[in-house]
């Protein structure tokens, strides 16, 4: 039997806003749902990948952390400015030339410089990984974490059709970008005060 904290905790932190959540939104709404899919599984492994990797290797990944904190948190950082930048010049895909959303691999290789990500394994390999089996916490973990972050795909794919409109949809992406621009300049922060 899972514990509910681990369930509540995992639930909560991949159905909150974060760079995925926001990334998978504004997919949603520039591409649908179905285009949306592969970044949706993506992001689960890339996931699952880190929750391994955790479990696998937590006490020398804590010594690991703090020494490239700094350098994972820039790296991080840029990487979601530069998604902003991407994000507030995007149009609808109809006016633009071969857009597509995020791959697969591109959602996978994202979960590496995602803070909210890596903080959310690192607290399930810390807290619960004693106490579940390793494949039984990486099966519940992905199913839990599949319809917390689809919601947000579809959100984006059910909000496409209210934001047809040229300036509405410039609207959409200028306060997702902002988002990711405020969540960068958060993480940031965390480590110029640190």
């Amino acid at each position: 039997m899972l514990d509910p904290s681990y369930i509540s905790y995992v639930v909560v932190m991949s159905v909150t806003p974060g760079p995925n959540n926001v990334m998978l939104a504004t997919s949603g709404v520039n591409y649908g749902l179905k285009k949306t899919l592969p970044m949706v599984l993506g992001i689960i492994a890339g996931c699952l990948v880190q929750l391994l990797f955790s479990i696998l290797a937590f006490e020398q990944l804590l010594h690991w952390m703090a020494m490239i904190r700094i350098p994972l948190t820039l790296l991080g950082s840029g990487y979601l400015f530069w998604l902003a930048w991407k994000i507030f010049r995007s149009a609808a895909p109809e006016l633009t030339q071969a857009s597509t959303p995020m791959s697969f691999f591109g959602a996978v290789l994202f979960q590496a410089v995602n803070p909210k990500a890596w903080l959310m394994c690192l607290n399930v390999a810390l807290v619960y990984a004693a106490d579940i089996p390793l494949s039984w916490m990486l099966l519940s973990y992905g199913l839990m974490t599949l319809p917390c972050v689809i919601i947000w795909a579809m959100l984006g794919d059910k909000m496409s059709g209210l934001l047809q409109d040229a300036s509405k949809r410039w609207v959409f992406n200028s306060v997702m970008a902002l988002t990711l621009v405020m969540t960068a300049s958060w993480m940031l922060g965390e480590v110029i005060m640190a």
